[in-house]
């Protein structure tokens, strides 16, 4: 093959990886254009440039949208929903993926069951068991059921992943006297931080961007989650998209930095997927 050749081939490549990633790149150009723009500007150009950058629209957003509350409750509801399911996830997994016998084998097939029964069949049940029990409209209802939702998945991340790791380390430790649990806080967990890098993003945007279970369980109460006070938030400024478009642009900015943090580990966990 020629260099000619190589080289067009090579700026085929560059070209259409840009096009991809001008296409991705479109909804944040629009949303950040119009969360910076005034109605009247909105109107006569809704996808050009701003003029100027119209900033109160974030401080509208932020002051009578009670946006400032709605985050401190959904970074409170993610964070605690994300750490037990790596806490639960992790140890069940582990146990699920070294223990070769038929109740483990029976208790994996199950949680893989999990991923396949659709989350509409038990959002009544799950709400009448929430409110006979008196959990609707707290933090703890909605934890509940963000974990019981996600863990099959987590369960079978981390048992995937604990499968390919080598089982000489944890022997090793068991003949120096370490008990099981030792061996895997200090030898397999460690170990683990790619998938627990994918769970964490994986797990963090689904809580985070989930809608329906927060206006079910906490709607209209103090504990509202961020899309929940979005969605309120846009019945009051219909007509004006820049303050509506300035909440969304805060609601997405924490799940970027999250992402743009645990980046490294998400590809390495999706690698040793492909490799193991």
């Amino acid at each position: 093959m020629s260099v000619r050749v190589r080289r067009g081939r090579r700026l085929g490549a560059e070209l259409g990886m840009l096009a991809v990633a001008a296409v991705f790149l479109f909804p944040f150009y629009v949303f950040l254009t119009i969360s910076l723009k005034t109605p009247p500007e909105f109107a006569a150009d809704p996808l050009g440039l701003p003029p100027r950058l119209h900033l109160e629209n974030y401080a509208t957003a932020w002051e009578r949208g009670d946006l400032g509350h709605a985050l401190v409750n959904s970074i409170t509801v993610t964070g605690l929903s994300v750490a037990l399911l790596v806490a639960c996830g992790s140890l069940a997994g582990y146990a699920l993926a070294r223990r070769a016998t038929r109740l483990s084998y029976g208790l994996y097939l199950l949680f893989l069951l999990g991923l396949m029964i659709p989350l509409q069949l038990g959002m009544v049940p799950l709400y009448q068991f929430m409110r006979d029990v008196n959990l609707l409209r707290t933090y703890t209802s909605l934890i509940l059921f963000e974990v019981g939702h996600q863990l099959p998945l987590v369960i079978f991340l981390y048992a995937g992943f604990t499968r390919a790791l080598p089982r000489q380390y944890e022997e090793a430790a068991a003949i120096d006297g370490a008990t099981t649990f030792t061996a895997f806080r200090r030898i397999v967990f460690p170990l683990l931080r790619p998938v627990t890098g994918t769970v964490v993003i994986l797990a963090g945007i689904n809580i985070w961007n989930d809608f329906l279970t927060p206006l079910l369980y906490v709607g209209g109460s103090p504990q509202q989650t961020l899309p929940v006070a979005i969605f309120a938030f846009e019945g009051e400024f219909t007509t004006q998209w820049g303050v509506i478009f300035a909440g969304m642009v805060l609601a997405i900015v924490p799940v970027l930095l999250v992402y743009f943090l645990l980046q490294r580990h998400v590809i390495k966990g999706f690698a040793s997927g492909l490799k193991g």
